[in-house]
């Protein structure tokens, strides 16, 4: 894409990001989110032919920016201890910083179909199997018990964090997600470690 499509895709999920989580995924018009965007309601479909492609592309998007973050993050890292914290810290800071993406990926995800759910699953690979190679270098290190099963571990962090997030929107956020970093991971390192 040449820079001024770059910019005007960009605009058009920053768009859709603000109104799915201002009026739901399924109350949001391509209307809405044109003029959210400053594009005209045609231009949208120039880039994305439904609106559940637009959901998709912005999780693509979005998880891959905050993916990309984690592995940024934690690359010189050799404490598998300390990278996983890192991991947690970044996924509560970043939902923080940004509450409309926290709200996208946390009730619109859950409202919408099972085939658009495994579509935008497969954006969260990515960041599974992040927490997997921390999780299986920590058994190789002898930080983390020699029979841990990885596969299960990985899926409970996982889902940990993503009930922590969805518990501080539910409250009206009225605490500190990252606040909740320390706590996430002590939780699990008691469980995990050897």
């Amino acid at each position: 894409m040449t820079s001024k499509k770059t910019e005007k895709y960009q605009m058009i999920l920053e768009g859709a990001l603000k109104v799915f989580a201002e009026h739901g995924f399924h109350k949001s018009q391509v209307s809405k989110i044109a003029k959210a965007a400053g594009v005209a309601d045609g231009t949208i479909y120039l880039y994305f032919k439904r609106k559940e492609d637009l959901l998709i592309c912005l999780f693509r998007e979005k998880l891959g920016e905050l993916v990309q973050k984690f592995e940024d993050s934690v690359r010189d890292i050799d404490d598998v201890k300390e990278a996983l914290h890192k991991v947690c810290e970044i996924h509560y800071t970043e939902l923080e910083n940004n509450v409309d993406l926290a709200h996208v990926t946390q009730i619109e995800l859950r409202q919408s179909s099972m085939e658009l759910r495994r579509e935008i699953g497969m954006a969260f690979k990515p960041y599974i199997v992040l927490i997997e190679n921390l999780l299986v270098k920590g058994v190789q290190q002898g930080v983390f018990k020699p029979d841990l099963d990885v596969k299960l571990v990985r899926l409970l962090l996982f889902g940990a964090m993503d009930e922590v997030v969805t518990s501080w929107l539910i409250s009206g956020r009225k605490y500190s997600l990252a606040g909740q970093v320390n706590g996430t991971i002590d939780f699990f390192l008691k469980g995990i470690a050897r």
